[in-house]
């Protein structure tokens, strides 16, 4: 009998990291907007809202698995991040930078990875 996956949303994901496949552990996390806005409040009431650019994010906790130098990601400045959710989606953020210091927690054998940039899409595939 076939499995029907069709109300999956949510439990795996796979990253790639310029066709590089890491080991993603978990509180994979990302954001495609574009901008972020603030409401204006004057002391008459409110007046409208700024709005300022907003860099598209994409993070990750990975395992440190014995072929993996964490030194890579920090090295990272214009790459292609990939991401496959069960929901369906893929999301791609394009021309990335790594950012924060990339920590190991050795007890887990974990790091935790961010990528920003300016274009984070999603897509049905």
């Amino acid at each position: 009998m076939a499995t029907d996956n069709t109300n999956r949303l949510a439990g795996t994901a796979y990253l790639d990291v310029d066709g590089k496949k890491y080991l993603l552990r978990g509180s994979l996390n990302y954001n495609p907007s574009k901008s972020t806005r603030e409401t204006i409040i004057g002391d008459d009431g409110v007046h409208g809202y700024s709005e300022k650019p907003f860099a598209g994010m994409i993070s990750g906790k990975f395992t440190d698995g014995g072929g993996l130098l964490v030194a890579d990601f920090n090295a990272m400045t214009n790459v292609t991040v990939t991401v496959e959710l069960a929901n369906g989606k893929t999301v791609t953020g394009r021309n990335m930078w790594t950012v924060d210091a990339q920590e190991v927690d050795s007890e887990e054998a974990s790091v935790e990875v961010k990528w920003e940039g300016r274009s984070v899409t999603e897509s049905n595939t």
